[in-house]
């Protein structure tokens, strides 16, 4: 589905530009744009995928997920054991400062867990911290991180949104100075804030030499917020902008053809799915207690045309209630081919022969939304559709008052399965199955250390689940990306651009 007029408008303005690009390169500073603005920098007080974004390139963890190869490596910790089932014990880096010079320790470690681990400190995204109960200094360069209960996970989340923080540093500033002065271990330093507009880093020269992150080669990031894509496409073609991400597919494609500027494409771990209200929260006259509806519905929607007309690139139809790359995503489950004929079928067994009538809601991608209900009304099921916002969905969904909506979770980008599947199917305010069995299962998988009983409980879980047809996985999403010819980068899965792994040609 191509926007010609966007994509001619492209090419007006490349003509508009011609001749008045920069040479970047030449000053070392890559120009950004971010289209969402970032309030506090201050990763623990922030969820938006800007934030992960500058986390990752200004603070380190105790671990380093290499995102190719998937290994754990040392970061600001040497190396790791398991003491117990619920005690972690980790050797320090030595010889490590943070970007104010203060030196890097256990006491900073111990600080920073004890810290974001109590609740009344009020860290925004509670399921990356609230595994942890606190930590225990061994030695200067030795702490013990203790968990509330097992939780095999735990480095997976120890490599991603757990960040180190300077204890004298952050106990003097806290979260309002921290996103405003920022200071970590990190590849990047920052020089200059401006919340939610403008964001300057530069390389930091002590970073320790033996990160797996390995040393940051471009020299400046200047990082503007320009939410219209139209502004961002004016500002490459003049040389104000080097990279930008986030491009519609129509004008990814457009700018492709252009040839002035290499376009990479990449599926991201954010998937896409129907949750059907099978635990009939939402009303006794809930047509999504019966399987044969939820059943139904998954096999009137064509979900590969969606992905190869709408979504395009990297972008691939989903089976399981996760993303295949996560530890534990089994992807041998029931699947439900596109099969209208089957579903009016199924509809006519459920008691419904004539069709039925349903509320439909959903917070993003309107376009997709309204190609499912396409589909639906072409097998008989006519549709309310309500469009809200994120925040009134997911209150709603709470409440238990949503009988169908179409939703997405991109995993906070953890590479395991218990970050989207636990936390949808353990019985809490949004699991709209509320399947006690698969809770069972899931408290095992989230609490073993042994892999394959893990893998062995998490696939137990996905197969019911997509037996009963309690989601519909649809499909995964994928990500445009945009920069000069003279930019070195390659994109990843987990959708964190790594400012620090980019070079000039």
């Amino acid at each position: 589905m191509k926007q010609i007029l966007k994509g001619a408008g492209l090419f007006a303005l490349a003509m508009a530009a011609a001749g008045s690009a920069a040479a970047n390169k030449a000053d070392d500073t890559l120009n950004i744009a971010f289209s969402k603005e970032l309030e506090n920098v201050d990763s623990y007080f922030n969820s938006a995928r800007e934030g992960v974004i500058l986390q990752r390139s200004i603070w380190d963890g105790l671990v380093y997920r290499d995102p190719h190869s998937g290994e754990y490596k040392g970061n600001l910790a040497t190396d790791w054991k398991w003491v117990d089932g619920k005690t972690l014990e980790f050797n320090l880096r030595k010889g490590v400062t943070f970007h104010n010079g203060e030196p890097f320790d256990a006491d900073d470690v111990v600080a920073t867990v004890n810290w974001v681990a109590d609740e009344k400190n009020g860290v925004k995204t509670q399921r990356n911290v609230n595994w942890m109960d606190n930590a225990e200094k061994i030695d200067q360069f030795k702490v013990r991180i203790h968990l509330k209960a097992p939780f095999p996970a735990a480095i997976e989340y120890l490599a991603g949104p757990v960040s180190i923080y300077p204890n004298e540093y952050y106990a003097e500033v806290g979260p309002t100075g921290m996103g405003l002065n920022p200071v970590g271990t990190g590849p990047y330093k920052v020089v200059s804030v401006e919340p939610g507009k403008h964001f300057v880093l530069e390389k930091y020269e002590n970073y320790h030499k033996d990160s797996p992150k390995d040393q940051p080669s471009i020299g400046r990031l200047d990082i503007r917020t320009i939410p219209d894509f139209n502004t961002q496409a004016a500002e490459l073609f003049s040389g104000g902008l080097d990279w930008v991400w986030q491009v519609p597919p129509d004008q990814a494609e457009s700018l492709g053809m252009m040839g002035d500027f290499t376009v990479a494409n990449e599926s991201t771990m954010r998937i896409g799915y129907l949750q059907f209200d099978a635990a009939g929260r939402s009303g006794e006259d809930n047509p999504f207690t019966k399987k044969l509806v939820r059943q139904a519905i998954s096999h009137a929607i064509d979900r590969e045309a969606i992905v190869q007309s709408m979504l395009q690139g990297k972008s691939r139809v989903v089976n399981s209630a996760c993303f295949p790359s996560q530890f534990g995503c089994e992807q041998d489950v029931k699947t439900y081919d596109y099969d209208p004929a089957k579903a009016k079928q199924l509809l006519a067994e459920a008691g419904y022969p004539d069709g039925l009538e349903i509320d439909f809601y959903a917070y993003r991608d309107r376009s997709y939304a309204e190609a499912m209900l396409g589909y639906l009304e072409a097998v008989g099921i006519k549709s309310n559709f309500k469009l809200l916002q994120y925040s009134a969905l997911r209150e709603l969904n709470m409440k238990g008052e949503v009988p169908m909506s179409f939703q997405t979770w991109g995993s906070y980008s953890i590479n395991d399965a218990s970050a989207i599947v636990s936390q949808y199917f353990k019985l809490g305010n949004l699991d709209s199955a509320q399947d006690q069995q698969i809770k069972e299962w899931l408290d095992v998988a989230d609490s073993s250390v042994d892999p394959d009983e893990r893998k062995e409980y998490y696939s137990k879980a996905l197969k019911r689940i997509a037996e009963e047809a309690y989601w519909l996985p649809l499909f995964s999403y994928n990500a445009n990306y945009v920069f000069t010819k003279d930019l070195e980068y390659a994109p990843t899965t987990d959708a964190i651009p790594r400012f620090f792994q980019m070079s000039w040609k």
